[in-house]
């Protein structure tokens, strides 16, 4: 599940609600991470995802309670899902 150090995650939920609950535990944590419009090449319910460049299985380990729809990895090259 892991992925390359210079990668990017989009973590992507159902609701809003779910990226802000993502946003403050992440925040709380002290995670890099910002909230970005979802790229226009990936989908979502809300239009807001869940941006860090932090190692995945980190990202997901914190988040266990606020699952992701979806999580899409980007390398600078090409996106690459890891969880849908």
């Amino acid at each position: 599940m892991g992925s390359s150090n210079d990668s990017i995650h989009y973590l992507l939920f159902h609701t809003i609600h779910d990226v802000l609950r993502a946003e403050k535990i992440l925040k709380k944590a002290g995670i890099d991470h910002e909230l970005v419009p979802v790229p226009r090449n990936l989908s979502s319910d809300c239009g807001v995802c869940v941006k860090s460049p932090v190692p995945i299985d980190g990202l997901l380990e914190l988040l266990h309670a606020v699952p992701a729809d979806q999580c899409v990895c980007f390398d600078g090259k090409e996106w690459k899902k890891i969880l849908s």
